[in-house]
């Protein structure tokens, strides 16, 4: 029998815009053509980890590093920002794996258009900006078995975002299409994960910009029964 194939999903949650993650989660849904396996990083749910960093703009700006040890360093998994919508079959990623790399991930190189993000959290630019924010991770792959709670915990950002516990031909790349900045880049609703890097529709500030018809959407389907 073969075996059956199964997404996981580790998915980055921040009470501040819950409903992001759970947008997120409706539009993986209603296109998956295989089960999907979510697993949300909710800060009181980590029980096995402590953030000591101070720093960030989300709760789990860190703790998605441990997506291989929650996996118990096995298999293929994602990990996703909550503030995105899937435009495509998620399980088109396990297309894309690449079992000689650590990780996957689109390789951005940008500056931003916008020094101030969603709750007036700062938007600095630095190397690798936002590679991060979508990862298609081998979790078995030997060079992801440092990636436990209290690695993560002793590292600052700049090392983590970077993957900088990675030689840079471990590190694989996604075409732009699966992690496509709102924004930032110009409108273009056919890429397979939008990305509203800078503040999802949720925010009132953000609420009617580029490819915010997309994720309203979304949410009235995710909405219906209340809303008929």
């Amino acid at each position: 029998m073969n075996k059956l194939k199964i997404v996981t999903l580790v998915v980055g949650f921040d009470q501040k815009e819950a409903v992001a993650y759970h947008n997120f989660c409706q539009s993986v849904l209603e296109k998956a053509s295989v089960p999907v396996q979510f697993v949300p990083l909710a800060k009181n749910s980590l029980y096995f980890y402590k953030e000591t960093h101070t720093d960030g703009s989300n709760r789990f700006i860190y703790s998605r590093f441990l997506t291989p040890f929650i996996c118990n360093f096995q298999g293929f998994a994602v990990f996703a920002d909550g503030d995105m919508i899937c435009n495509t079959d998620i399980a088109e990623l396990q297309q894309l794996f690449d079992p000689t790399k650590a990780v996957q991930v689109v390789k951005h190189d940008y500056k931003t258009k916008r020094a101030v993000k969603y709750l007036k959290n700062k938007n600095e630019n630095y190397p690798r900006k936002n590679w991060s924010s979508l990862v298609v991770f081998n979790c078995s792959h030997p060079s992801n078995l440092v990636l436990t709670p209290e690695f993560v915990q002793s590292h600052d950002g700049s090392y983590l975002h970077r993957f900088s516990w990675l030689q840079d031909a471990d590190i694989g790349e996604l075409p732009l299409e699966w992690n496509y900045l709102a924004i930032e880049y110009e409108s273009d609703p056919s890429a397979k994960l939008i990305h509203y890097t800078l503040g999802t529709p949720c925010f009132e500030e953000f609420k009617s910009t580029e490819m915010s018809d997309i994720w309203w959407d979304t949410y009235a389907r995710a909405s219906q029964g209340f809303n008929d």
